[in-house]
């Protein structure tokens, strides 16, 4: 019997099945939903190895289809990070993929490590009232590495990305679906792939935004790049040359400033702030803000105001002191997965000031951080036999068109990947993708989905760089002023038929 009519006859199967399943929730209410949702939990040995051993519980919520017409091939969102919780992305999960949910449920499954599913949270890393060096990061992860090592559930071995991707498919299994969707951000990415990889039979279609393969080591292999592209185009750029000369050499005169002693105003706070910008946290900073477009715009500026002694624009664009979000990381489970995953196999000698920043950082905390057995087939990434999108951003300085270039390559024919140049981390909310993900999931064929229709995908210029505005200019007495030079605009830039010349 050929093979994909077998597959046919496993997933018709497997869908009659769930139709007769009992769905192992209960009705929950959880914030910035309205309506009721079903919060579920399945219970899990801690060590796979052991499954009479200790268990913990993995706990998931379901946005559930109310069509009549229902279809059973649930989506299952899976969060970045790593160390997010899937229920806490929840309410951008239904933004991006609400049209989905008529007919299909949204499922999102907090990873163990991340909510309550046997939580690793580290509050001592994930408060942000001060600026961290090197010594106070190690010393905090210390103290979490203690804490977290005398809970029930604080076996850190048992956290990597193989294990977690059975827990995804109990959830499956206990919730009767056949074969379902899967939605992967940033290091969900990793987790839709090994779940593709050990679970080939239970994935429909899969999604992989901001594509970060199971080789990938440190999540700043291409933070120079991005920033050495912001120099090249800013050159390019006559507003942005003539505003900031010489971006590249300003960038490094200011490394060669630190470390200095800096004072701002809390971007949060309000309060008197200060605290020493060393070399490290400088390149921190930087790293944090290349990952929109947005925060890029605005980074020349910053940079060329923190070599005049202004540190404030950089401190408030990097987000180095804001609150923990909904979107934050559990650094215990983080921690558990990188250092895991990241020193299974010797690393590359670090190529730049970014790498090295991470690896250093990295290979400090793992030092003494427990590690799980990676199998060698995590590294490897078959020949998909279902259709997988790929989405990826040409200036994203964690997961850029290469990565995406070559997951794409080893899935196969199966694959379809989609890039934007001037895109950075993540696609999923740029323009009409969700669009192109809704009729690529919606398709009834795999032959129909992989001839998605993206040509509503456009290519962006890199948004322009951010100036601050010109003051208002103050009319003499007897002069008029137009509306043009209120907003500082001088009457000579326009032109006899009223527009700018």
């Amino acid at each position: 019997m050929r093979t994909d009519v077998l597959r046919g006859l496993i997933g018709g199967l497997i869908g009659i099945t769930s139709l007769y399943a009992s769905a192992e929730t209960s009705p929950c209410r959880v914030p910035d939903f309205p309506q009721e949702l079903r919060c579920g939990v399945v219970q899990r040995p801690l060590n796979p190895a052991d499954p009479a051993g200790k268990k913990i519980d993995v706990h998931y919520m379901v946005l559930p289809s109310q069509d009549k017409n229902k279809l059973h091939d649930a989506v299952f969102l899976l969060a970045g990070g790593p160390g997010q919780s899937a229920v806490s992305l929840a309410g951008f999960g239904q933004t991006i993929l609400g049209r989905l949910n008529k007919r299909r449920d949204l499922v999102f499954v907090d990873q163990r490590g991340t909510g309550r599913s046997a939580s690793l949270s580290c509050p001592e890393l994930e408060r942000s009232e001060d600026v961290d060096e090197d010594e106070q990061l190690l010393k905090k992860s210390a103290i979490c590495l203690n804490r977290l090592q005398t809970l029930p559930h604080g076996d850190l071995r048992f956290y990597s990305t193989s294990i977690a991707v059975q827990d995804l498919e109990a959830v499956r299994q206990t919730q009767g679906y056949g074969r379902i969707n899967l939605v992967g951000a940033s290091y969900g990415t990793r987790v839709g792939l090994e779940y593709l990889r050990q679970f080939p039979d239970s994935v429909k279609r899969l999604v992989l935004d901001g594509v970060v393969p199971p080789e990938m080591n440190l999540p700043a292999e291409d933070a120079q790049a991005a920033l050495d592209g912001l120099f090249q185009d800013c050159q390019k750029e006559p507003g942005c040359h003539a505003a900031y000369p010489d971006l590249a050499a300003r960038w490094q005169q200011l490394l060669a400033m630190a470390p200095r002693q800096v004072s701002v105003t809390h971007p949060r706070l309000g309060t008197p702030f200060s605290f020493r910008m060393s070399h490290d946290i400088l390149l921190g900073m930087v790293h944090k803000t290349l990952y929109s477009p947005v925060s890029v715009s605005a980074l020349p500026y910053a940079l060329t105001q923190a070599s005049q002694g202004n540190y404030q624009p950089l401190v408030t664009l990097s987000g180095a002191t804001n609150a923990p979000g909904p979107a934050g990381i559990n650094y215990g489970m983080h921690f558990s997965v990188w250092c895991s995953e990241m020193f299974a196999r010797p690393l590359p000698a670090p190529r730049d000031e970014f790498e090295k920043l991470m690896n250093s950082q990295y290979q400090s905390v793992c030092k003494n951080w427990p590690r799980a057995a990676i199998p060698p087939d995590f590294f490897t990434i078959p020949p998909a036999r279902v259709p997988v999108l790929l989405l990826s951003g040409g200036i994203d300085p964690v997961t850029p068109i290469r990565h995406g270039k070559a997951v794409a390559q080893a899935l196969g024919p199966q694959a379809l990947h989609v890039t934007v140049d001037h895109a950075g981390h993540g696609l999923l909310a740029q323009g009409c993708v969700r669009e192109v993900v809704n009729r690529f999931l919606s398709a009834r064929e795999d032959a129909e989905a992989l001839k998605t229709d993206i040509s509503c995908v456009r290519q962006i210029p890199r948004p322009l760089a951010w100036q601050p505005l010109q003051p208002a200019l103050k009319p003499e007495a007897g002069s008029q002023v137009t509306t043009q030079e209120r907003n500082g605009i001088p009457a000579s830039s326009i032109n006899q038929a009223g527009g700018r010349s």
